[in-house]
């Protein structure tokens, strides 16, 4: 057979079995419809799995309750649009220098102003907290209303009202605002008992992440009791899966009975966007600031006057304590109700108005939040011993506060454990404490003080250990007191500081 046969032989053959490719093709794979080898999305010809009966009936029941929890939260819900004024220093804004924006030869010199103001925009959430006559109150949070010029309140129907800054705290970071309005029938969220959240429990975040107004996300409760959060604020948190993203703040986290059991906060996340680590205030934690912020435009403070530590088992085993929840008053305010009513420095509080204290943060809120002039009993252990005192609250003052001049002792007692002593190069069996953080113009900085001395004697009786130093320093019928300190070698001594 030539070559040019057997090439036309093979040709002959492919396109034979092209052809009867095609046609099976064609026939099992008719376009038809209803032709048995052909399915349809819309054809309904082959079903799938039927969903049972029942399984319907409770995504029906899941689905009918978040409605009603979203109808029920969302006309109280809504959002805020503040504008704040603020002021840049006229020769650099953002970092391009003055000329770009006027003369260079601007400034005082020719009565142009060294500093210039700009309007600052924002946008958060807010919850109906409250209704007084005409005018409603509107809780969200500090970083939110700032100090804000402007507050416009637009409410779930898409009314808008101006509002009113009322107060705020960046302690607690929140904010109140009010707006008016003659419609009685504008709704108020109802409270609930953050106290009673656990972890595992279903919430809703309710606000306008990005600028989104009325948006819901569910989730389940973390955590509870998470402390930290930016600006060193006092509160403790409920941690939450819901989505909250920015402009969620100040806005209610809802409970499965619709009431608000927090106010979203802020979240943690390496991008900006909400990565499940959601954080609100307990409503617990505000319920008696709206009061006062309603009355007086400002949170009224409980204060007792003391410096805490928490205790770890280190510094509890150095004073004599064990297996025990509290916080240490490392330093009490001279002059402030914790003297008066006989707290010393040393004691080690366990529990207020019988509350067991569990941290620093929570006896820090707890004294806050009791009323000016209420008589408090705090249960603490001093020199291994059980005690009760009964203490008049005041009024927590940030200038009081902020005067460092009325610290007693005026700096931090620690431990002279192993690691110090190796740091200073001291003998292993060298006794005495450490003193760090001594605070400006306080007693420990007038009698000279420094960071890094070691005291060993008060008023010339050794001092042993952390223990017996407090007991030393609060001896009674003593009117004035001094150290001798272990200095760079040397042993020298201090003032004299009288009581």
């Amino acid at each position: 057979m030539s070559t040019l046969s057997r090439k036309a032989g093979r040709i002959a053959l492919v396109s034979g079995c092209a052809i009867l490719c095609f046609s099976l093709v064609a026939f099992f794979c008719s376009t038809k419809p209803g032709s048995a080898q052909t399915a349809f999305a819309d054809s309904g010809s082959m079903q799938s799995t039927p969903i049972p009966a029942d399984s319907i009936s409770l995504l029906e029941g899941m689905q009918k309750a978040n409605r009603a929890i979203a109808g029920s939260i969302l006309p109280s819900v809504v959002t805020l649009d503040v504008v704040e004024t603020k002021t840049v220093d006229n020769n650099q804004m953002n970092g391009i220098p003055r000329f770009f924006f006027g003369d260079p030869r601007g400034g005082e010199e020719n009565g142009s102003p060294q500093q210039r103001e700009y309007k600052a925009e924002g946008l958060g959430s807010g919850v109906i907290v409250r209704r007084v006559g005409k005018l409603y109150y509107v809780l969200t949070n500090q970083h939110v209303a700032g100090s804000a010029n402007e507050i416009s309140v637009k409410l779930y129907d898409g009314r808008e009202f101006k509002g009113k800054l009322i107060g705020g705290d960046d302690r607690k970071d929140i904010a109140l605002v009010s707006f008016e309005s003659d419609d009685a029938a504008i709704p108020v969220a109802k409270m609930g008992d953050s106290d009673g959240v656990v972890t595992g429990d279903i919430v809703f975040a309710v606000g306008s992440p990005l600028g989104y107004m009325s948006s819901v996300t569910q989730g389940i409760v973390s955590a509870v009791g998470r402390n930290g959060g930016p600006n060193n604020n006092i509160n403790d948190f409920i941690q939450t899966d819901a989505a909250i993203n920015q402009g969620n703040s100040g806005g209610p986290l809802i409970n499965i009975y619709g009431e608000v059991i927090g106010i979203n906060s802020w979240i943690a996340s390496s991008s900006g966007g909400s990565q499940g680590l959601g954080f609100s205030i307990p409503i617990n934690n505000v319920k008696k600031p709206i009061d006062d912020f309603i009355a007086g435009g400002k949170i009224k403070y409980g204060w007792l006057g003391v410096s805490l530590l928490d205790a770890n088992k280190d510094l509890l085993a150095d004073l004599g304590i064990k297996d025990m929840k509290g916080a240490l008053a490392s330093q009490v305010f001279i002059g402030s109700p914790a003297e008066k009513g006989g707290i010393i420095p040393g004691d080690f509080i366990v529990s207020l108005n019988g509350k067991d204290v569990k941290t620093v943060d929570q006896l820090v809120r707890d004294v806050g939040d009791l009323e000016v002039g209420q008589q408090a009993k705090f249960r603490l252990i001093r020199a291994g011993k059980e005690m009760t005192v009964t203490v008049r609250i005041e009024e927590r003052s940030e200038s009081t506060v902020s005067d460092s001049s009325k610290f007693w002792p005026g700096f931090m007692p620690y431990s002279l454990n192993d690691d110090v002593r190796k740091q200073l190069k001291l003998d292993a069996a060298q006794k005495g404490v450490f003193v760090v953080n001594v605070q400006t113009k306080s007693a420990g900085a007038v009698m000279g003080l420094q960071a890094g001395d070691v005291i060993v004697k008060i008023n010339d009786k050794e001092v042993a250990g952390l223990a017996d130093f407090y007991a030393k320093l609060s001896e009674k019928g003593v009117k004035e007191v001094w150290f001798d300190v272990l200095r760079e070698g040397q042993t020298v001594s201090t003032m004299r500081y009288k009581r």
